[in-house]
Formats: C-alpha cells, sequence, structure tokens
C-alpha cells in the first residue's frame, strides 16, 4: 500500500476545461472524477489559489479501509495540469504514491483499462506535466480510448467527442474505472490489477 495509512489520496481527472470540450476523449478522466464525486455526494468547487476543481469525502467501508480523497480536475489545459496538481499536492500534503491520475491512452483498445505506478507519458500531455512538475512515481489509471482511424491526426482523434458507437457503452466503461479506482485505493494496485486490467 502506501507508507502513510492516513494520508489522502489525491484522484485527478485529466482534461481541458470548457464546455466545448466536455465530451472529447480526451476528457475521460474528467468523467471518471464527475461519476466518483457523485459517489461520494460530493460537487466540484474552485480549490483555493490552486487551478483546479476539488471535492473532498471519503470512499470504502467503515473501518481501517475507509480512505479520505481529494478529487480533482486541473482548469489549467491539459499541458499544464503539472501545476495545479502539484499544488494540490503540496496544500493537501500528499504523498506522490497517493496520487492517481485517471487519463484517456491511445495505445490501448477504447473501454479496456490498465493500472500501473509510475512509468512513461507515452507522448500525453497531461502526464509529461505532472511528470516534469513531482516525477514519475503516481499511480494512473489508464483508459484506453484507441488510435485515430486512417490518417488522423492523434490531436484531432483525442479533440473529438467519442462516437455514437461508442457512446452506447461510455457510461459503462467510465462506471467501470470509477470502480478500479475505488478498489486502487481501497485494496492496493495489485488487487485492482488483478480485478480490472483487461
Amino acid at each position: 500500500m502506501t507508507g502513510d495509512a492516513n494520508a489522502p489520496w489525491l484522484i485527478v481527472g485529466l482534461g481541458n476545461p470548457g464546455p466545448e470540450y466536455a465530451m472529447n476523449r480526451h476528457n475521460v478522466g474528467f468523467m471518471v472524477a464527475d461519476l466518483l464525486a457523485g459517489r461520494i455526494g460530493g460537487r466540484f468547487k474552485r480549490a483555493g489559489r490552486a487551478q483546479a476543481q476539488v471535492v473532498e469525502g471519503r470512499i470504502g467501508p467503515p473501518g481501517p479501509a475507509n480512505r479520505r480523497v481529494v478529487l480533482a480536475k486541473p482548469m489549467s489545459y491539459m499541458n499544464l495540469s503539472g501545476g495545479p496538481v502539484s499544488a494540490l499536492r503540496d496544500f493537501y500534503k500528499v504523498p506522490v504514491a497517493n496520487i492517481v491520475a485517471v487519463h484517456d491512452e491511445l495505445d490501448i483498445d477504447y473501454g479496456t483499462l490498465r493500472l500501473k505506478l509510475g512509468g512513461g507519458d507515452n507522448g500525453h500531455n497531461g502526464l509529461k506535466s505532472m511528470t516534469k512538475a513531482m516525477g514519475a512515481d503516481y499511480h494512473r489509471v489508464r483508459f484506453g480510448i484507441g488510435r485515430p482511424p486512417g490518417r488522423m491526426q492523434v490531436a484531432d482523434f483525442v479533440l473529438k467527442d467519442f462516437s455514437s458507437a461508442e457512446r452506447k457503452e461510455l457510461d459503462y466503461f467510465v462506471d467501470r474505472a470509477a470502480d478500479a479506482v475505488e478498489c486502487l485505493v481501497i485494496e492496493g494496485l495489485e488487487r485492482a490489477q488483478s480485478t480490472y486490467n483487461s
């Protein structure tokens, strides 16, 4: 698990702020964060000086498995996510190992989840910014969006909305990703990987 069982967890949904980006593939991290906020009965609000919206609460059953969490959506653009996340880390005194980034992943089929600790950014600008700000030793919940079709540019693909076919299953996959985050925080990475990595 982690060194300090009482330290909070910082769960960061990565995305771009603004209604025009809300249903983009790149914003699936925001979608998962919104669902988790609903589960703990919280509403996102501006976080002091940090350029982010946050919800504070607890997840897990009563007792030792109950975890204090801060859900966050950086309100910078994706490529500047590291600043708001490191500000929240400092404010809430969160060890880097208790940070979880939920993000879209091109190299995994749509809807597939992979959880890991540390590693490279694989060209993802949100992860690149987070790693530059605080190192790579944070958890990732990688939500597969697949590769762009034909010759479509990656930037165009990630900033497009999910297709109508994808949207039919999107709620299910977002729900499953939220389950995976909860499992990671409550039961640890190995259990979450064995249950949700596909």
